[in-house]
């Protein structure tokens, strides 16, 4: 008997020191798998089944468990038992993490929104669009060249094809169609920056502003512009490395406001000189798009009223921190075709349906290659003037997320391409060269 007191008491100590030293890795793993649940279940409305065994199953995220409670629509991860977080959905704000200071009595501000225009044909309204045939489309090649993309190792979920405002391909793997929400991570990013290119056209943010947060004044991180956090040029510290305890994890998933991350940060390069991929920066850049507007409810509706509602994407929902901040980094869900409409915008130089959102200036400014990324980085924007696609025009760019989100803008070929999935295993080169080849100019 006391053998067996004395084996259960080490395996006590034992596992109080295993979770003691790995509490920081359990703690995101946690918060990782309830931050996702709850998002795929409430807001994509995806069941936990299907999310356990789609979207949670990777390493290490499989390793942790789920549980959802309809009635208050949360969702619990649990790291082996040993360490479990909580996230809540909150209509109109999606999912998110919560911690002990979480008062769930607390009136939380809700966006406003338009009501979707379904009478009108896709891309200005929702409505199915007017069939349309081009004599210059190989459909045959075309259609074969999406589902070369389409198998478990690829684990696409939709491409959608849209040439001269009109989709001439669109597919979906089993469980997905036109109607689902998709989760575009760091594509967001392009959302936020097409808000700072709206507030420029409208002149109340400009991007050579300087001294940007009261922190930064009393050192040399006031000459920092939004020029150079736009283009990942600010040289301040930053981490982005999603398989270790980096900035980035500790900031999705462990800070109540994600606009504080970065602002804390000191320089570890020259402004302009330092190109360096950071999610904290798009973040730092949604909390200065606040400072712009003088109530937190304004800010919220802004970037629907004059951008994703504007353009009919009324599927879209970008989720906010635990201070109620718009996650500008990460956390923007919406339809293959409400993500095309994006692209759309850009492809006509900013105008919608006969009214200018922006300027060209802004899509040449965006599309300008950072000092130091080698062509592959505009204003939150990825280029191929680096070639990284060398069987694709060099005009091209995208907006891009982690595990393969795309929308593909090619001028060139009057195109917009999405593509999303769950790996970035599928060769984005051939699928566009292949889509590009069966068009005929």
């Amino acid at each position: 008997m006391k053998n067996l007191k004395r084996i259960l008491l080490l395996v006590v100590v034992i596992l109080v020191v295993a979770v003691y030293f790995n509490y920081p890795k359990l703690n995101i793993l946690a918060g990782y798998s309830a931050k996702n649940t709850a998002s795929s279940v409430f807001l994509a409305d995806r069941s936990l089944a299907f999310t356990d065994e789609n979207d949670n199953n990777f390493s290490p995220i499989n390793l942790t468990s789920d549980a959802i409670n309809k009635e208050e629509k949360s969702a619990t991860g649990s790291a082996f038992g040993l360490l479990k977080r909580k996230a809540v959905y909150r209509e109109g704000l999606g999912a998110v993490l919560i911690n002990d200071n979480y008062d769930a009595s607390k009136k939380t501000l809700v966006p406003k929104r338009s009501k979707p225009n379904n009478s009108t044909p896709f891309p200005y309204g929702n409505a199915d669009q007017k069939d349309t045939l081009f004599s210059n489309i190989d459909y045959k090649k075309l259609n074969e060249t999406i589902d070369t993309i389409f198998n478990d190792v690829n684990q696409t979920r939709s491409v959608l094809v849209i040439y001269k405002d009109q989709i001439i391909a669109e597919k979906y793997s089993d469980g997905f169609d036109k109607n689902s929400k998709q989760l575009g991570w760091s594509m967001t990013k392009s959302i936020a920056s097409t808000i700072v290119g709206i507030l420029q056209c409208e002149r109340k943010l400009y991007v050579n502003s300087d001294n940007l947060f009261e922190e930064w004044k009393g050192d040399e991180r006031k000459n920092i512009t939004l020029h150079n956090l736009l283009q990942m040029n600010s040289g301040l510290e930053w981490l982005e490395d999603y398989n270790t305890i980096s900035d980035v994890s500790k900031m999705l998933f462990l800070e109540e406001d994600m606009t504080k991350s970065q602002v804390k940060k000191p320089l570890a390069g020259k402004p302009n000189e330092t190109w360096n991929y950071s999610s904290g920066t798009t973040n730092l850049i949604s909390g200065l798009i606040r400072n712009q507007f003088n109530t937190h409810q304004e800010y919220l509706d802004f970037w629907y009223s004059a951008l994703i509602d504007k353009i009919g994407m009324n599927s879209m929902v970008i989720e906010t921190d635990m201070s109620g901040n718009y996650v500008g980094s990460s956390y923007g869900w919406a339809t293959a075709r409400d993500w095309s409409k994006l692209g759309l915008l850009y492809l006509h130089n900013g105008e919608w349906n006969g009214e200018h959102l922006f300027d060209k200036d802004w899509v040449d400014y965006a599309t300008t290659p950072t000092p130091g990324s080698d062509g592959w980085y505009g204003a939150q924007i990825w280029l191929n003037a680096g070639n990284r696609y060398p069987d694709v025009p060099k005009n091209m760019y995208s907006f891009n997320g982690y595990k393969g989100q795309n929308v593909f803008i090619l001028p060139n070929e009057n195109l917009v391409v999405v593509r999303t999935g769950l790996t970035k295993n599928a060769d984005m080169n051939i699928l566009l060269k292949g889509i590009i080849s069966s068009i005929k100019k």
